[in-house]
């Protein structure tokens, strides 16, 4: 995650959340190929959520410094 650009994060933060959706929705019909997957989604989301953080935090500190 650290390698890519912020629009790249944004990007894979879209598409992920939008995979976990169609996820939850075809698990509501039919078993799921992959139980583990929404979890699998969930961290996904979690790490990239993180790097954004981690990203802004450390832009704010050099501005006030």
């Amino acid at each position: 995650m650290a390698t890519k650009t912020d629009q790249e994060l944004v990007k894979l933060l879209v598409e992920t959340r939008i995979a976990l959706r169609n996820e939850r929705f075809s698990a509501a019909g039919a078993r799921a190929k992959d139980p583990n997957a929404p979890k699998k989604l969930r961290a996904t989301i979690a790490r990239i959520l993180t790097e954004r953080h981690a990203r802004s935090a450390h832009s704010r500190r050099i501005a006030a410094a």
